[in-house]
């Protein structure tokens, strides 16, 4: 078993305030950006393709996210990711909803080509990222995380890079390591975009990181216990999504040490 300590990579976060320049969609900026602040990243939200490239070179990470496509910003998301590669700026690749429409499969397999650092994204969005047969219906996940083990394992083989999928429990690998992370909140799910901001907060936590892989489970291990705060206070996806940003804001060392719940171990 390996030993992931989250308070520490939380606490990294905070202390460089990395700028994460995050390529994301109509719907989900705003939220992505209170998100960012709120765990202590400095969010920007640059998608012209004029300025896209330069602006990756400026940021401590990049996210890119393919929820509403359109040419100009898949141009712009291709140019952030090539110079990501060539600045060494770690970035995470979002394939929403990847599987539904042949540009998006077209453009899921043209971002997968330059390598992210890491794919986030659920059950149906890895499988069908990975060329499988998910059952993918809009952004919602219809496969359980455990059926897209081997797809994520396929992915990490073929970019060399950290595979999350995430669902009731989030699964983590790298090809040679597997973490699993348990908690959240039903209501997750029912407040939109918390799942592309999560995207944001894995950026925010590869910044200035040694190790993706440990950085990825501790992000997801943050998120996680602060859904699961949130729920405590939450009477509906309203009041859940203010909780949220304040569970976020408040998320402590002892918090994360008494609630995450993770299990790293070499993947099988």
């Amino acid at each position: 078993m390996h030993h992931i300590d989250p308070a520490a990579h939380l606490a990294r976060v905070r202390e460089i305030r990395p700028l994460v320049h995050n390529i994301t969609n109509h719907v989900a900026m705003n939220s992505m950006a209170n998100v960012l602040l709120a765990i202590g990243a400095s969010p920007a939200m640059v998608h012209a393709r004029e300025e896209a490239a330069e602006f990756t070179a400026l940021a401590g990470a990049l996210t890119i996210n393919i929820g509403t496509l359109s040419p100009h910003w898949v141009e712009a998301m291709e140019a952030a990711a090539l110079a990501a590669g060539e600045t060494g700026r770690p970035w995470v690749l979002d394939p929403v909803a990847v599987g539904a429409t042949r540009y998006r499969r077209e453009t899921g397999a043209r971002l997968l080509a330059l390598s992210p650092t890491v794919i986030r994204g659920n059950a149906s969005e890895i499988i069908a990222l990975a060329g499988g047969a998910g059952g993918g219906r809009g952004v919602d996940s219809t496969d359980p995380a455990e059926a897209a083990l081997a797809a994520a394992r396929r992915l990490a083989a073929h970019t060399g890079g950290v595979v999350a999928v995430t669902g009731e429990v989030d699964l983590v690998t790298d090809g040679r390591r597997l973490a699993r992370v348990h908690g959240g909140h039903p209501l997750m799910p029912r407040v939109t975009t918390l799942g592309c901001a999560l995207t944001g907060v894995v950026a925010a936590f590869l910044a200035g990181a040694d190790d993706s892989f440990e950085a990825t489970t501790a992000a997801l291990a943050g998120y996680a216990v602060a859904g699961e705060l949130a729920g405590e206070v939450a009477r509906g996806p309203g009041s859940f999504a203010v909780a949220f940003l304040d569970a976020l804001y408040h998320l402590d060392t002892e918090a994360l040490t008494e609630r995450a719940q993770l299990e790293v171990a070499d993947a099988p």
